[in-house]
């Protein structure tokens, strides 16, 4: 329990904290993180844990701007089969965020590590990451390649809607004015944990959702806690990072043997589907082992939250296929996930399509 913390947040927050966030804050804890004990100082870093302790693992990696709070809606769907670990990256949801902090996808994957393998004393994970948190993936994903040791650790990768392919991006204004320091200190002067929180509410999510949505106010809440909003113009800048070494990692997962499965929510318009079409083009379809393309009709950027029990049954699914599936719908109506296509070690000629 984080015990003690129900006024902090209402006082941060200059009102009453949203009952989502206040529940999930409720049901997690915190344990001490330094990324290099004894030379940088430690900070508090939030966790959820679902599920049964000696069940499979998986862990959650969220997004930018956004926490773990993300995963409200998946947590205990995901529980009834698998032990769930969610936790905030510095700089995020309830996690420390510190002014002075060195904040970048390399400290973040080292923290990543850190959480399965020490916090949570695992060998090895299933990890479905998010948008900011798909870049932290792909990065320890290499690093663990790099080293030789990818299957004690990663076991099975799902990606989910983030720029993992920063060319076919759409960045908005805002993002774009984040990420110059000069325009970042400007707009931040101008920008409320509410205006974000509305803001992602009309754009990212479908249908819109507003102010008073349940899911928009946790969001507020979090971004209020320990001022999140002044940091934001530093945790943005993951963008450059991911734009220096992105081939590297996509190579190296189009390598790798560890499945590799994309869900994407097709109304988004900051990752758009291409974004997910030219990976799985380009990297995946004739990666080794068995991958998959997964589309979420009906979902935006936040697909999590907009159809979260069509999002479990492909992550589901993924985890359980022991190989290749025909595409197609699962389970029915107009908004069921939809497998689009899985990998094959080549492009099948007209002749195979024809045979019996």
């Amino acid at each position: 329990m984080a015990d003690g913390l129900r006024v902090t947040i209402g006082s941060v927050s200059g009102g009453a904290p949203s009952p989502r966030a206040q529940a999930w804050l409720e049901r997690g804890s915190f344990y001490s993180w330094s990324p290099a004990p004894g030379e940088t100082k430690e900070i508090q870093i939030f966790h959820v844990e679902a599920g049964d302790p000696d069940a499979p693992l998986v862990v959650l990696a969220h997004g930018f701007p956004t926490s773990s709070l993300d995963w409200f809606d998946v947590i205990d769907q995901l529980a009834e089969g698998y032990r769930v670990s969610a936790f905030d990256f510095p700089g995020y949801g309830f996690s420390d965020k510190p002014r002075d902090w060195a904040y970048s996808l390399s400290t973040d994957a080292d923290l990543l590590l850190h959480h399965v393998r020490r916090a949570l004393g695992a060998q090895h994970c299933r990890l479905v990451a998010h948008d900011r948190g798909d870049s932290v993936a792909l990065l320890a994903h290499h690093r663990l390649v790099t080293h030789g040791d990818e299957s004690p650790v990663i076991d099975h990768l799902v990606l989910t809607n983030g720029n993992v392919f920063l060319p076919l991006a759409s960045l908005t204004d805002f993002q774009k004015r984040l990420l110059d320091p000069d325009l970042a200190r400007t707009t931040l002067e101008l920008v409320t944990p509410e205006l974000l929180g509305e803001g992602l509410g009309s754009a990212t999510f479908t249908p819109p959702r507003p102010a008073n949505d349940p899911t928009v106010a946790g969001l507020v809440t979090t971004f209020a806690y320990h001022d999140g909003i002044a940091v934001l113009g530093d945790t943005i800048q993951y963008l450059r990072e991911r734009a220096e070494h992105e081939l590297t990692w996509l190579r190296s997962l189009a390598t790798s043997s560890v499945p590799t499965t994309l869900v994407w929510g097709i109304c988004d318009t900051v990752a758009p589907p291409r974004v997910a079409m030219h990976v799985w083009d380009h990297y995946l379809v004739h990666k080794p082992g068995s991958n998959e393309l997964w589309f979420v009709p009906g979902a935006n950027h936040y697909l999590q939250n907009d159809r979260p029990r069509e999002v479990v049954e492909a992550v589901l699914q993924a985890f359980e296929r022991t190989g290749p599936e025909q595409p197609g719908a699962h389970g029915g109506g107009a908004l069921a996930p939809l497998r689009v296509d899985h990998s094959r070690p080549r492009l099948p000629s007209t002749s195979d399509v024809f045979g019996l």
